[in-house]
């Protein structure tokens, strides 16, 4: 079990990020967490051991990536996944047949195809809903409703829930909520500090921060729920080895300054976009012309480095744009040192097409790297030409 409430020592997050589960190796004094590449460990006698047994069980590494991110999230437990999308499907296997998903109507493809085709298959409805009205969630709450998922900032609409409301509305109909924090990072955003009951992270974002590691991480405060996560974890595999937590947690020591620089970079693309012609608008919750800005900077330090438009010439221009963009790389993923670009109705929500998580076919998504500012915006110049 990780519990990083009794190592934290009261330090603020840049500091817990790099220290927290992360002393000096005992027996050489390494400064950095070794990466521990065994598949199983020797015991002192039948049954009794150091902590470790076997590997998909638990390791060292993990051990300190676990307790780290924990920390982060200020959340007495964490455990990690091999992927963002197998941490969700663990959250997801408390559910029976004949239980009930509350969706927002925009959240990751992925996520869609998980809910819609995976546990769709096997009894557990979902439906979609806007989470801007929860007067209307609250009035027309769907039966058998277990948990309530949402993501904030969204995916790839940059729409912003009230955590705190939203929680309340699912509680009093006695539902979990899970908010998907990747967006925001724990650094701009603690959910569990807002009553979410957990908190999931692709940690191949901007926790990783690299692009060269997939994961995933769950945060909560439930010892039942992180006691069934935990046999979940054991029981169906879906671990990251130890060298994915090492870089994982490499990355994850430096967040707070690669948020910053996402903030003010992120700041500076809205503003050229903001009045440039090409533009029909502008989805980010940084601007005061966001139906939800005002709950972004109650719940949120920053505004992060993600940005969406919409081209004024539709689909051929926002395809024209991404074509023309060098810096910016064409790519899927987010959240990492270089700049991307992409288009999600092709790209990564092309699972959501016809259903009630559609994206515009205009939409162009920016994920806003830690570049020269200068770089990022000539380049977006030059490609809206």
């Amino acid at each position: 079990m990780t519990d990083s409430n009794s190592q934290d020592g009261g330090f603020g997050f840049a500091t817990r990020a790099i220290h927290v589960g992360q002393d000096p190796e005992p027996i050489t004094g390494a400064v950095t967490v070794p990466v521990f590449q065994t598949s199983t460990f020797a015991q002192e006698a039948v049954g009794k051991h150091s902590g470790y047994e076997y590997a998909r069980t638990g390791n060292p590494t993990r051990t300190a990536l676990e307790t780290a991110l924990a920390s982060m999230e200020g959340a007495a437990f964490g455990v990690a996944f091999a992927s963002g999308l197998a941490a969700e499907d663990t959250i997801l296997r408390q559910l029976s047949p004949g239980d009930h998903i509350v969706l927002g109507n925009d959240a990751y493809g992925g996520t869609f195809r998980l809910i819609s085709k995976v546990f769709g298959a096997a009894g557990i409805t979902h439906s979609a809903h806007d989470f801007s009205n929860l007067s209307d969630l609250a009035d027309n709450w769907p039966a058998n409703t277990k948990i309530v998922w949402a993501e904030t900032p969204t995916n790839p609409l940059l729409s912003i829930v009230d955590i705190e409301a939203l929680a309340e509305v699912t509680h009093a109909n006695g539902a979990k909520l899970v908010i998907d924090n990747t967006f925001a990072t724990p650094y701009l955003q603690q959910p569990l500090s807002l009553g979410a009951d957990a908190v999931v992270h692709s940690t191949t974002k901007y926790l990783g921060g690299h692009s060269d590691v997939v994961g995933g991480f769950v945060a909560t405060n439930d010892g039942d729920l992180d006691q069934h996560l935990r046999f979940l974890q054991n029981a169906v595999g879906a671990v990251p080895g130890p060298w994915d937590c090492y870089l994982t947690l490499r990355g994850a020591k430096t967040l707070a300054v690669r948020m910053d620089r996402h903030n003010t970079n992120a700041a500076a693309v809205v503003d050229l976009l903001n009045s440039h012609a090409a533009v029909s608008s502008v989805l980010y919750p940084g601007l005061e012309s966001h139906p939800n800005h005002d709950i972004a900077a109650r719940q949120m330090s920053g505004f992060g480095g993600m940005v969406s438009f919409r081209a004024a010439g539709g689909r051929d221009a926002a395809m024209r744009i991404i074509e023309k963009a060098k810096l910016f790389t064409l790519a899927e993923s987010l959240g990492a040192v270089e700049s991307l670009i992409e288009h999600p109705g092709v790209m990564t929500h092309a699972s959501a097409a016809g259903s009630a998580l559609e994206v515009p076919d205009d939409l162009v998504r920016l994920s806003v790297g830690i570049e020269d500012a200068a770089d990022i915006l000539a380049d977006l110049e030059q490609a809206l030409a």
